[in-house]
């Protein structure tokens, strides 16, 4: 499985591709230049329960980290990984 990214303007996405199928997909919406929402994450059925979603999340995350972003997990899943991981709370903004 890989990751890719596209970033466009305000919105981005990640999207996990196996056998050039897009397994699934986790995306974000950019909130001032250092910021951004993640506001969707999803994994089709069949892979779903073998880390597909940690692994889309773990690619927002280093990207966020490796340019100095912050991240709010708006996506409920994202908001459990976030909870879960001590390390990624570094980088969680809350929204006001």
């Amino acid at each position: 499985m890989k990751i890719e990214h596209t970033d466009r303007d305000k919105r981005g996405f990640f999207l996990a591709i196996e056998n050039d199928k897009t397994i699934g997909e986790l995306t974000y919406v950019w909130r001032g230049d250092n910021h951004f929402v993640i506001d969707h994450t999803g994994v089709i059925s069949q892979y779903r329960g073998h880390g597909v979603g940690v692994k889309l999340v773990a690619a927002a995350v280093k990207f966020a980290k490796e340019n100095g972003y912050t991240i709010y997990p708006q996506c409920p899943f994202v908001h459990r990984i976030f909870n879960l991981t001590p390390a990624y709370q570094e980088i969680q903004k809350e929204l006001y």
